[in-house]
């Protein structure tokens, strides 16, 4: 509620500015409405007057459900909303049964479009409904795209600027459901259509057709996509704007005229009219040798014809000489350049703006409660059933200051002018209504009253509209000048009207020659005359009239009816047609109901949580939002009923509190007197309370908000202890519950389980005796038990590794599941382990298995040798580099250790170096690195080896001359050396373990050796006085 939110005041401010403490200070005003903006609150009340700031971002509060929210509700209950406007306007309507206007206005780019826009789609929601109300609704809706486009334009402050005025009626039957509607429309900028200033544009309707259009409705309008090829879409030199979508919105005016049931050939002639003003833009002229004007492109003449379906001939004619009627004698006047250029613009806004008219006529024909009509006719209802009320919703252009004010901006601004003078009047009689129902002595306001300036402008005689009038009519050469002339005699004394002739020299400096000045309510207007009797005249040369009355296109020909060419009455000028509408107005709005909307906008950039409060003072103070101010709190600043004053702050006072039995005044009055209201700053009415200083109210308010926290906490007591012995009860009630219910369950449980258990018994008893038998029902749990029994144990004792050949003992009808099983488990070790095993590893095996192979029970020593690896890294600490040279080129050392080799004369012990090569086995002397003997392996006859312990072993090699014979050799690791040597030269057939107690070996000249071993204490190689070596070993014997 409204007086929930003071608690926030000083960080957002109060949301009705009735409640400001300093309501004389312009500065508390806008610092108000600042925070608040700040805090992205745009809207804010003063009494039930809404102000709304353009927040130029999109808020998240126009959802259907705030529009619920907002349904039926106090008009204080809730926030400040447009919602609560319409949600009010549309129950006094249904509840008073009486007319409601909602008058919305600001200056261009202050959101009053979007404002009507979310009224209107409210309005849609909030009323009855039913599947013709559905219709109607949607055409409702539907009218907005199409006005917008056609009436809508870029200017410098709004991207779509509303260049018109509009008052829409919505009509709802008795039952609140809207039935059909109602458009009037002001002062369309017809200007607009042939000039814009730089970075402006023309109507929307010219880009979105431009962008929209297929190429098929191009090609038939003879137009081209690009807006810079026409004279009147080029000139602000702005086509593209990145808020505007010009494609989607011509989908969207398409679809729009379709639901208001235009017909193909209505939207053909439309367009076609659109196309023909673009298409008259490009028309140019040049003088011909008599100075006359003269089309430069006939064939754009041509186009212009085919679209307003009228007579090539004619109208190139008529836009290049003008028919002069003189003593009943008609004769024809060339025009010059200069003319003909004027002649050309006057019937683009003449053709622009009578379109615009006609197509508001034909909103109004389909937007007319055709229904109502047909059912009065058919049956006779009631008047109650017949009855109707409106809804007038009224978005009109704001006051305007630029810095080079025309004819426009002076109508624009005697216009605000007007609904200002209507404002005050109606809000100072709605507080005089206010005051005098309650019984209330109703205190005079000191307020500005602007009637001296509206009559300064539309008084009969006397008035500016009606000195330009005679200007225009009068006969001789009548000048823009010679209208400020006219001016300055008549209304020059008055005290709102300056020109330089009439103002002091500090004035002149600042008001031209050809300038005027009106002090308006809102702040000195400086206009320029230049164009005013052009403007006002709005003359369109009676031959092209004639042209347009003549047009196959319907909607031309309505607009230019033949009728007009009949009458010999001058027209009526623009400003007197404009005072009329206005004065029309003004009596629709007098006979309603008014709500405001005062739309601010808050930076000139279009930028979001930017505050300019220059701007924005400059607004506050045309909109006139302080004078209003100020006359709301003429009197009382706060008023509520007393049910909801009683209702909120009972608590403050014992004997209302918690409830009051009597009246709802008398309670007020006792609380009013318990919280020490003066008597001046309270009066007691018949339904409301009415409270004059704002600081009482917030008092009040501060009051209750202390209240609260301790009618809270007395509140949270009680309830704590109720609820703790709530809790209590029923936890004691559900213990007891639960334990019954529980000690059920385990005697169910216990039962269920001894009932089975004693089955499972004798089923196993059973099983036993029968489970030597076959299968059968008696043994099959039991043999199930046994076989999953069996598995599990299996699963948990499975042997680690390849190595481990246990297993568990099988039942006897599981032998051979159990063979199987042992098998399949020893598959997987070893797959396992083969897929485990590295390359390195698997080639250091396969050398154990060949050593397996060549030694395994043949050789004392071999047993313990297989524990041990065999090392793919050289048993010399680093081989010489002379060693590593004589290796024949292109192989490289596979294995080398270090050896004793015995010479063939004296069977010496030499230290040398075995190197094996891929293709031969090295003798290198150990010292020198000298070559001692190569043995290739191609040559290499055997390898022979005893088979006790020793480690001496013979290399057999060609005798020859060239050849040193059979080598031998003495390794500390003999059974590796002898395994890598047979792996690589591939000899592992051709190695010998000798079992007698002698070797041969071949020496040089074809002699022979021979080895013999004898068992010892103590291993040695000898050579024996017969010349034969001895070897003598005690190792491995058994």
């Amino acid at each position: 509620t409204m007086e929930g939110a003071l608690t926030a005041r000083d960080r957002v401010g109060v949301q009705d500015l009735v409640l400001l403490e300093d309501y004389q200070s312009e500065t508390a005003f806008l610092h108000n409405i600042k925070k608040r903006f700040k805090e992205k609150l745009i809207y804010t009340y003063i009494g039930s007057v809404l102000i709304s700031v353009n927040p130029y971002q999109q808020l998240g509060f126009y959802s259907p459900y705030h529009m619920e929210k907002y349904q039926g509700v106090n008009f204080y209950e809730m926030p400040p909303h447009v919602y609560a406007i319409g949600d009010n306007t549309y129950r006094s309507m249904r509840n008073e049964a009486s007319d409601q206007c909602i008058l919305i206005s600001g200056e261009s780019g202050s959101g009053k479009t979007e404002a009507s826009k979310y009224i209107l789609q409210y309005l849609s929601v909030c009323s009855a409904s039913n599947d013709n109300v559905e219709h109607i609704k949607g055409r409702l809706l539907q009218s907005n795209p199409i006005l917008e486009a056609f009436g809508n334009a870029k200017t410098h402050r709004n991207d779509n600027s509303s260049r018109f005025g509009k008052y829409m009626d919505i009509e709802f039957d008795h039952k609140g459901a809207p039935v059909g509607g109602h458009i009037l429309n002001y002062l369309l900028e017809k200007s607009r259509v042939v000039h814009q200033a730089s970075g402006e544009r023309n109507f929307h309707i010219f880009y979105q057709l431009l962008e929209g259009a297929d190429e098929e409705l191009l090609s038939r309008l003879m137009l081209q996509k690009t807006p810079d090829k026409y004279f009147y879409t080029s000139q602000g030199k702005c086509a593209k704007v990145s808020s505007i979508n010009d494609r989607r919105d011509f989908l969207a005016v398409q679809k729009a005229l379709k639901v208001l049931e235009f017909s193909p050939k209505n939207i053909d002639e439309l367009l076609s009219i659109v196309a023909s003003v673009l298409h008259l833009g490009n028309v140019s002229f040049s003088a011909n040798e008599e100075g006359h004007a003269t089309v430069d492109r006939e064939h754009e003449i041509q186009k212009i014809a085919n679209l307003l379906g009228c007579q090539f001939e004619q109208l190139l004619q008529a836009l290049t000489h003008r028919t002069i009627e003189a003593n009943k004698e008609k004769m024809e006047s060339p025009l010059t350049v200069e003319q003909a250029l004027y002649a050309r613009d006057a019937l683009s806004k003449a053709i622009y703006g009578r379109m615009f008219n006609w197509l508001v006529l034909k909103l109004n024909g389909s937007l007319t409660s055709k229904n109502d009509v047909i059912m009065a006719l058919i049956t006779s209802q009631s008047q109650d059933r017949m009855r109707k009320n409106v809804i007038g919703l009224l978005d009109i252009y704001g006051f305007e200051i630029f810095k080079s004010n025309s004819f426009e901006q002076f109508c624009i601004n005697f216009c605000n002018e007007k609904l200002q003078q209507l404002f005050i009047e109606l809000t100072l009689k709605q507080e005089q209504e206010e005051y005098r129902a309650e019984g209330i002595e109703w205190e005079p306001v000191e307020y500005f009253n602007n009637k001296i300036i509206c009559d300064l402008v539309e008084e009969r005689h006397q008035g500016i509209i009606d000195i330009l009038d005679e200007e225009c009519l009068r006969p001789g050469e009548a000048t823009d000048n010679t209208f400020l002339s006219k001016l300055e005699e008549t209304v020059g004394k008055h005290p709102h009207f300056i020109t330089h002739a009439l103002g002091d020299s500090k004035m002149r400096k600042t008001i031209g020659y050809e300038e005027f000045r009106l002090v308006h309510y809102a702040g000195e207007v400086t206009y320029s005359v230049k164009g005013f009797l052009d403007k006002n005249n709005d003359l369109l040369y009676r031959d092209l009239k004639v042209t347009m009355s003549v047009s196959k296109n319907e909607i031309v020909k309505e607009a230019f009816p033949a009728t007009e060419l009949t009458k010999l009455k001058r027209p009526e000028t623009v400003g007197s047609q404009f005072r009329t509408s206005l004065n029309r107005l003004m009596d629709i709005l007098m006979s309603k109901e008014p709500s405001y909307v005062r739309c601010i906008k808050p930076n000139d950039a279009k930028m979001a949580d930017r505050f300019d409060e220059t701007l924005v003072r400059h607004q506050v103070k045309y909109l006139g939002l302080m004078e209003n101010l100020r006359v709301r709190r003429a009197g009382f600043a706060y008023r509520r009923t007393h049910d909801i004053f009683l209702n909120r702050y009972k608590s403050l006072c014992p004997e209302t509190w918690p409830h009051y039995d009597g009246p709802s005044r008398k309670g007020v009055d006792v609380l009013c007197k318990y919280l020490d209201y003066k008597e001046g700053e309270y009066r007691l009415g018949k339904t409301k309370v009415f409270i004059r200083f704002p600081r009482t109210l917030f008092a009040t308010e501060d009051a209750f908000q202390i209240r609260k926290h301790e009618l809270a906490t007395t509140i949270q007591s009680v309830f704590r202890g109720w609820r703790q012995k709530k809790k209590f009860t029923t936890m004691r009630n559900a213990v007891t519950l639960l334990s019954s219910q529980w000690k059920k369950i385990l005697a169910q449980r216990l039962k269920a389980k001894r009932k089975k258990a004693t089955l499972d018994i004798r089923k196993f008893i059973l099983g036993f005796m029968t489970r030597l038998k076959p299968r059968c029902p008696e043994n099959a749990d039991f043999l199930d038990y046994v076989r999953y029994s069996y598995l599990m144990r299996a699963k948990e004792s499975l042997p680690a590794s390849v190595l481990d050949k246990s297993w568990i003992h099988s039942p006897a009808a599981l032998e051979e599941t159990g063979k199987l099983l042992q098998q399949l488990n020893m598959k997987n070790l070893m797959l396992k382990y083969v897929k485990g095993v590295s390359p390195q590893r698997k080639a250091m095996m396969e050398e154990k298995v060949l050593a397996s192979a060549i030694f395994r029970q043949k050789k004392k020593g071999y047993d313990e040798s297989v524990a041990n690896p065999f090392q793919d890294k050289p048993r010399v600490e680093q081989l010489k580099p002379k060693m590593l040279a004589t290796i024949d080129s292109g192989e490289q050392a596979l294995y080398c250790c270090s050896v004793t080799k015995y010479d063939r004369h004296g069977y010496h012990p030499r230290a040398r170096t075995l190197i094996i090569t891929s293709g031969a086995t090295y003798l290198f002397d150990s010292k020198d690195g000298k070559l001692k003997q190569k043995i290739s392996h191609n040559e290499l006859r055997g390898i022979s080896t005893s088979s006790l312990g020793d480690n001496v072993f013979v290399l057999h090699a060609p005798s020859d001359n060239k050849e040193k014979g059979d080598a031998i050799v003495q390794s500390t690791f003999v059974i590796e050396t002898i395994t890598k040597l047979a792996r690589i030269a591939k000899k592992d057939q051709d190695v010998k373990i000798v079992d007698n107690s002698s070797i041969l070996h071949d020496m040089t000249g074809g002699k022979q050796g021979r080895i013999d071993y004898v068992v010892g204490n103590e291993v040695s190689v000898t050579k024996t006085k017969t010349g034969l070596v001895v070897v003598s070993s005690f190792l491995h014997l058994n």
